[in-house]
């Protein structure tokens, strides 16, 4: 059984002048950055194009991201490591899974809970283009890492010797990300929130049976694999183990 702490996390900028300048500077970059490519198209953008945009020097480009594609993902990246300092800022009586269920959701939206159209935008464009798909990747890890972190600390659970905030954390992004992926494919389009709704709901009801205890090993296999690998359990296995496929739920 997991345990709630009192206390709360403070997300609010830290640090002195310098690394809010520092900041201040990844983040035009970066709003520049989706901002030309969700009007030009991925491909017609360049660095040049970012840095007279955002109004620094290619030197200063370099200081901060490796490519375009690094800048067009910066702020899905940045708003991916605020997920864990969102877990933390929910009231600290709120049942775990309502308050992760909270968080993701924010991460999507807004702060005042209106949907933030430009960089919901380009997320969609991310999505779509396969020269952006390692650096999404990327944020979808920090994403996952993030959340691990807010699961670890809200309970007061140490992951250095249990694995259940990373668990937990990698199965409520894998549903994250079937509901994006829906939602960025949908023609007519949908509204987000639903889907991601959807997808956390049906991952708490595939995991009802440990929803007020640790899982044993056995019912992780039967009821979240599935869920996150597909009906025929892992994609791989460590070599020279054999592992029969796990029956669809």
């Amino acid at each position: 059984m997991v345990r709630s702490v009192e206390n709360r996390s403070d997300s609010r900028p830290r640090g002195g002048l310098r690394e809010r300048k520092k900041l201040a500077v990844r983040r035009a970059l970066g709003s520049t950055a989706i901002r030309l490519a969700v009007e030009r198209g991925l491909e017609n953008v360049t660095i040049e194009d970012i840095t007279a945009g955002a109004d620094v020097s290619l030197r200063t480009f370099g200081n901060y991201f490796s490519s375009k594609y690094e800048a067009m993902c910066a702020t899905g990246t940045d708003r991916a490591r605020r997920v864990g300092a969102e877990l933390l800022a929910r009231p600290a009586r709120e049942p775990l899974w309502e308050a992760i269920c909270a968080a993701i959701v924010a991460h999507y939206e807004g702060a005042d809970g209106v949907p933030d159209a430009p960089w919901r935008a380009g997320l969609k464009l991310v999505l779509s283009s396969p020269a952006t798909r390692g650096e999404y990747l990327k944020v979808t890890s920090e994403m996952q890492q993030a959340l691990a972190g807010g699961i670890a600390a809200r309970t007061g659970i140490d992951m250095g010797q249990d694995m259940y905030p990373q668990i937990l954390a990698g199965a409520v992004i894998a549903a994250t990300q079937v509901a994006v992926g829906r939602w960025a494919a949908a023609d007519p389009p949908v509204p987000l929130r639903p889907l991601l709704q959807r997808a956390l709901d049906q991952l708490a009801t595939a995991c009802a049976g440990g929803a007020d205890r640790y899982m044993t090993e056995e019912e992780f296999n039967v009821l979240v694999r599935p869920a996150i690998f597909g009906p025929n359990g892992p994609l791989c296995e460590p070599p020279g183990k054999s592992v029969l496929p796990l029956k669809p739920l």
